[in-house]
């Protein structure tokens, strides 16, 4: 199949960014992620809906939480513009997910397996350059020298979110809202699923060899 139309799942940290763009570039399929579309149609007229605001802009300049059914229209209308997709991060509760059953037919649902302690790991150890926005890891992705951004210069930070104490309250939302989702694609027969735990290069390797089977 040329252009499938993949759903990666996975929490927080188990790697969904990376494997997705490998998945775009390897597949010539669209990475569709709901940041970037929301970004993308953020002046979409959505008038018609019974919402707070006109625009998606509005929610997301007020800080707001945008509502599922402007997510809902924005990921709908982000893959009817696309011949094959990755969808990333959608659906992220079963609502979403019956939606976006009405929207399309799915040839691979992926789904990275990574243990909490590795998750934790991994989030905690990020560092980003105050300056421009790089990302580092203190174990896997060091820059040249400690605390220095190789791009600029920069001074590497820990954001907010990346402590601990933030960290493992993301992961418990996580679980407590989207493995529902993967236990219906799991009840489904639709889900197949990845070690995470391996090098980027690992990983990818067993996700190509999976879409390939399944498609």
């Amino acid at each position: 199949m040329a252009e499938p139309r993949i759903l990666i799942l996975g929490a927080p940290g188990a790697g969904k960014g990376t494997q997705s763009a490998n998945i775009a570039e390897a597949y010539d399929v669209e990475h569709v992620t709901t940041g970037d579309a929301l970004r993308a149609n953020s002046e979409m007229d959505i008038s018609h809906l019974d919402v707070a605001h006109d625009t998606p802009r509005e929610f997301m300049d007020r800080g707001e939480l945008v509502p599922d059914e402007v997510v809902n229209e924005i990921v709908a209308q982000a893959l009817e513009a696309a011949d094959g997709f990755v969808l990333d991060g959608y659906p992220r509760n079963m609502d979403q997910a019956a939606e976006l059953s009405e929207m399309t037919d799915l040839d691979v649902v992926l789904y990275l397996d990574v243990t909490e302690s590795e998750l934790v790991d991994r989030l905690t150890g990020r560092r980003v350059c105050s300056e421009c926005g790089a990302n580092y890891h203190v174990e896997f992705d060091q820059p040249d020298e400690p605390g220095v951004c190789d791009e600029c210069g920069g001074e590497l930070i820990q954001r907010d979110d990346d402590t601990e104490e933030t960290v493992r309250e993301r992961l418990r939302v996580y679980r407590e809202n989207t493995e529902p989702v993967i236990d219906y694609y799991d009840e489904r027969g639709q889900l197949e699923r990845v070690d995470g735990e391996g090098t980027p290069d690992e990983v990818w390797s067993d996700v190509q060899a999976t879409i390939d089977a399944a498609t």
